[in-house]
C-alpha cells in the first residue's frame, strides 16, 4: 500500500470538501443566479418564505460549529438579490423587544441551534440561542428570550469562557 505525504492528503481532503455545498454562496451572482442555482451551491435551506409580491428569502444556518446564518433574498423574478449573514449586531438591533414573535424572530435571524433550545417553566420563558462572532471576532452567544405569560420578547449576549489549555480563547471570522 503506497504511503502518501501529508500534503497530498490534505489537497485531496480539500477538493472533497471543494465539491460541497458553498458555505457562503461565493461565487453567486445577484441578478443573474436562481433559487436552483443558490440551492445547488450551498445546499437545502432550513426554512424559505414567500412573501405576496413572489420574492422570496431562504434560510441557510450554519451552526452550532459556524457562527453564521446566511439569508439569500430573491426578487419576484426568481434573481438572486442578495446573500448576507444576519448574525451580526447590525441585525440584532432589528430586534424589536416586546413587538416580535417568534415567526418574526425566525425570518431576521434564522433557526436557533436546537441543542441551545430550552424552556424554562416556573418562568415559562423559551430561550433561542445562536453561535455568532462578536464585533472583536470572538466566539460568543446572542439569545432571544420569549415571555410565555406577557409575549414580551427580549435579548441576551454572552461571551463564554472558551479559553483552552493555553489559556487564550479562539477566534472567529465574520
Amino acid at each position: 500500500m503506497p504511503r502518501w505525504p501529508l500534503s497530498a492528503l490534505l489537497l485531496a481532503a480539500a477538493l472533497v470538501f471543494a465539491g460541497c455545498a458553498s458555505y457562503g454562496g461565493r461565487g453567486l451572482q445577484p441578478g443573474v443566479d436562481g433559487v436552483a442555482e443558490v440551492v445547488a451551491m450551498m445546499g437545502e435551506p432550513a426554512l424559505r418564505w414567500r412573501d405576496p409580491d413572489g420574492s422570496e428569502q431562504l434560510a441557510f444556518p450554519r451552526g452550532p460549529a459556524g457562527v453564521h446564518t446566511f439569508m439569500a433574498h430573491f426578487g419576484p423574478d426568481g434573481r438572486l438579490q442578495r446573500i448576507v449573514n444576519v448574525l451580526d449586531t447590525a441585525q440584532f438591533a432589528r430586534l424589536q423587544p416586546g413587538r416580535d414573535d417568534q415567526a418574526s424572530v425566525l425570518r431576521l435571524f434564522g433557526p436557533p441551534v436546537p441543542q441551545w433550545t430550552v424552556y424554562y417553566e416556573a418562568r415559562d420563558e423559551l430561550v433561542w440561542e445562536w453561535a455568532i462572532c462578536d464585533e472583536w471576532n470572538r466566539r460568543a452567544r446572542f439569545d432571544v428570550l420569549f415571555d410565555g405569560r406577557t409575549g414580551v420578547v427580549r435579548s441576551s449576549y454572552q461571551l463564554p469562557d472558551l479559553r483552552g489549555r493555553d489559556g487564550i480563547a479562539p477566534w472567529c471570522s465574520r
